[in-house]
This record gives C-alpha cells, sequence and structure tokens, in this order.
C-alpha cells in the first residue's frame, strides 16, 4: 500500500505501508530502528537506486553515458553499488576520489570537478589518470608543471557559459560565478592547454541543479551542445567528452510532480546527431547525483518529547538539523517549505493533528516540519522524512552541540 498523500504529499514512487508502519526496502521502520541501536539514523535501499536507473536507461539514448555525481551521497556502500550501475563517477574532492578509486570503474572514466582543488588534490587526481575538469588558469598551469615530470594529465575545461538553467534549486552557472572558465575565455585557455604537457579530452557544462521542469532542461542541453561545438573549433585536440551535468530534480515539496523523462530523452535523441557532426567521436554524457539515490533514502529520529506551547503542539526529536541540515530549509530553501515527514510507526493513524515536529538543538532553526498534519505522536514514536537519499548526512553540521551522529544503514 503507498504512501497518502496527507502524510506525505504524495504518493512515493518507492516506500510503502503495512500494518500503519512504512517500509523501507520490506523492513518495517521499527525493525530498522532496533538495527540502529535506538539511535537517529538514515538508511538507503541498493534496490530503488537500481530501479531509478533502469528508468533513466529506459528513457535515454543508449549512446549516452550516465555518471554519478558521488557528492550527493559519497557513502562506500552506496558509491560501489552506483559503480555497478553507471559509466562514470564523478568527485568533488581527493577524499571522494579515494573511494571512487575503489571501485570497479576504471580511473579513466572519473571525473573531479570543484573550484578550489589543491595542489596535492591535484597531483593525486593527475597521477591515478582520471579526467581533471580545469576550472582556472592556476590550476592549468599546476598540471603543465605535473606533465612535464610525468604523464601527461587528462583535463576537460569546465565551462561556465553565457546561460543559466531556468527553474533550478541552485544556478551553476551564468552571469558571475566561482564554477568554471567563464565561455568567452575559455578560447584563450585551450590554447594555453595546447601549449601545455597536457592531454585535452573535452568539456563539462553545468548550468543548474534541482529543477523539475523538462523544457527547461532541454532548453539548457541544447544551448550546451551548441556553446561545446563553437569551443570545439579552439581546442587543442579533438572533442571525446562531451558532459553536459545534470539539474534532473526531485519531488520535495506539495504541489510538486516527477520530472517527466520522454521529453528530455527525446531531446538528446535530436542533440546526438549533432554532437557526432560537430564532434565527431565524442561521447555525450549526462552526470546526475540527486536524481539517482534522492529518493531510495529516508531520515528517522525518535520523538523524546510532546510539549504544547500557546496551543501549538511540538514533537521535540532526539535528531535535526545537525543531522539533517537540508530537511531544515537551511541548505539553500529561500522561503521553507517541509520535507515529506511523517510519524513512521503511524503513518496514517487514527487520530491526526497539526505539529511542528524540531530537535534537540539550541536553535530556532532546528525544524524538520513547521505546521504538518501528522499522526498524533508521543514520545518513542519515529519521525521519518522521506526524499533523503542524497544531501543529508554528509550534507549536515554533525557536529554542532556534540550530539552522537546518526547510523547510516545499507539496505
Amino acid at each position: 500500500m503507498s504512501l497518502p498523500a496527507s502524510s506525505a504529499h504524495a504518493a512515493h514512487p518507492f516506500f510503502d505501508v503495512r500494518h500503519d508502519c512504512l517500509q523501507v526496502g520490506g523492513v518495517p521502520v521499527t525493525e530498522l530502528a532496533v538495527r540502529a541501536g535506538g539511535r537517529p539514523f538514515y538508511a538507503y535501499v541498493r534496490e530503488y537506486m537500481s530501479v531509478r536507473v533502469a528508468q533513466l536507461r529506459a528513457a535515454m539514448p543508449a549512446q549516452v553515458q550516465l555518471h554519478y555525481a558521488m557528492k550527493a551521497n559519497p557513502l562506500p556502500g552506496v558509491v560501489e553499488h552506483m559503480a555497478t550501475l553507471v559509466d562514470g563517477l564523478d568527485v568533488a574532492s581527493g577524499g571522494e576520489l579515494q573511494v571512487a578509486l575503489r571501485t570497479v570503474t576504471a580511473p579513466q572514466d572519473i571525473s573531479f570537478a570543484g573550484p578550489g582543488k589543491s595542489e596535492a588534490e591535484l597531483a593525486q587526481s593527475a597521477a591515478a589518470g582520471i579526467v581533471i575538469n580545469v576550472e582556472s588558469e592556476r590550476e592549468v598551469e599546476l598540471l603543465g608543471a605535473l606533465g612535464r615530470m610525468g604523464p601527461r594529465p587528462r583535463v576537460a575545461v569546465r565551462v561556465n557559459p553565457d546561460f543559466e538553467l531556468k527553474t533550478s534549486g541552485m544556478k551553476m552557472g551564468g552571469g558571475p560565478k566561482q564554477f568554471g572558465v567563464d565561455a568567452e575565455r575559455v578560447p584563450q585557455l585551450l590554447s594555453r592547454i595546447g601549449q601545455l604537457p597536457l592531454e585535452f579530452v573535452g568539456f563539462h557544462i553545468f548550468s543548474g541543479s534541482q529543477n523539475l521542469r523538462a523544457a527547461a532542461i532541454v532548453e539548457a542541453q541544447q544551448k550546451s551542445v551548441a556553446l561545446a561545438a563553437r569551443l570545439a573549433a579552439a581546442a587543442p585536440a579533438p572533442v571525446r567528452v562531451l558532459n553536459i551535468g545534470g539539474g534532473f530534480g526531485i519531488p520535495y515539496f506539495p504541489g510538486e510532480q516527477p520530472l517527466p523523462l520522454a521529453e528530455i530523452g527525446a531531446n538528446l535523441r535530436v542533440l546526438l546527431p549533432q554532437v557526432a557532426t560537430a564532434m565527431p567521436g565524442a561521447q555525450l554524457v549526462i552526470e546526475l547525483g540527486r536524481y539517482l539515490v534522492g529518493e531510495a533514502g529516508v531520515y528517522v529520529c525518535r520523538v523524546v518529547d510532546r510539549k504544547v506551547s500557546r496551543g501549538q503542539v511540538f514533537l521535540v526529536c532526539d535528531g535535526g538539523l545537525h543531522h539533517h541540515l537540508a530537511a531544515s530549509g537551511n541548505f539553500g530553501q529561500v522561503l521553507r517549505k517541509n520535507y515529506p515527514v511523517l510519524i513512521a510507526n503511524r503513518v496514517r493513524g487514527a487520530a491526526r493533528e497539526t505539529a511542528s515536529v524540531v530537535g534537540p538543538l539550541c536553535t530556532p532553526l532546528d525544524l524538520l516540519a513547521d505546521r504538518a498534519e501528522l499522526a498524533v505522536a508521543q514520545p518513542g514514536d519515529l519521525v521519518a522524512v522521506l526524499q533523503s537519499g542524497a544531501y543529508g548526512f554528509s550534507a549536515s553540521p554533525l557536529g554542532f552541540l556534540s550530539h552522537p551522529e546518526p547510523v547510516q544503514l545499507l539496505l
């Protein structure tokens, strides 16, 4: 039985309910709470990740490669599983690179993007033979020096395009940005790359994230291919990889609908011949993180107190923003909205009420749900936050006020 809309905004694509208890990977959440030793926990389900990748593959042309952006969820077990499903991995730090290199993914199918790579990370990446998405002249010069002393580092240019992904949750391109090299400066940088002992691979163009409008993604992909085709004329070698990023979103809030994939897949089928004509032999790549793992995870904490303050019910829990910053609204939300939150061991509940779910921290920002419609809960009941497989544990201030970290379970 799927989740009721009143409890989680809309039916969830994966989780269901039996005997009024949330099931995660077919396991009652109450059993998982015991496995976690009574501590707050994240649970991620491999099967759900596999299903999502299969859905995406079915909608996209077979020639398009799929890469997993590890920053969405860098848990080694998650990355190891994703590596068996996708064509490549993207890392954002030397630490993530070490995890990626321990998977089945070949080094040449790993890329490193990030605006502030250290000299040690550049050396580490060059030695591993991965693709380094260079984001400044500094990085190019440092890699050129490494190339004089050893194997030629493999580089792609991350381009800050002259457009942005409209209606995206976070705009990663267009206008002044810390990411990539401004499109108008790329030809000069390509010339410099050609003068150095570097192996030019291609381009990385990422314009935004968390978008639920297929038309906006289609437009950004079309503009990315056109931009790459123009820049390819100045490239020191043929373009072998064109990574046009992702931006695919998942629904978090009331009224949001899942991203329709058919229109995006149809557009990619149109773009492939254009890529083949302008950049013969180039591999077209889309790079996704949240879309692949976000809906495959749940965060669960326990109610420790029930308080009524001037008529408003507060469920005080042993977990909060220190475990799940995004659900608290402090990870990029301009206007705070509730993630899908429910009382996991009484999803429907015989009695319901409007209550706010808060954590144990000494700040009013510690809020997981504000005046949400929930089953009536008491101390000992479990609160679940859905859509928590991405940007949860690793994106939160786990050390804030020195509370215990949540457990991470991989099912």
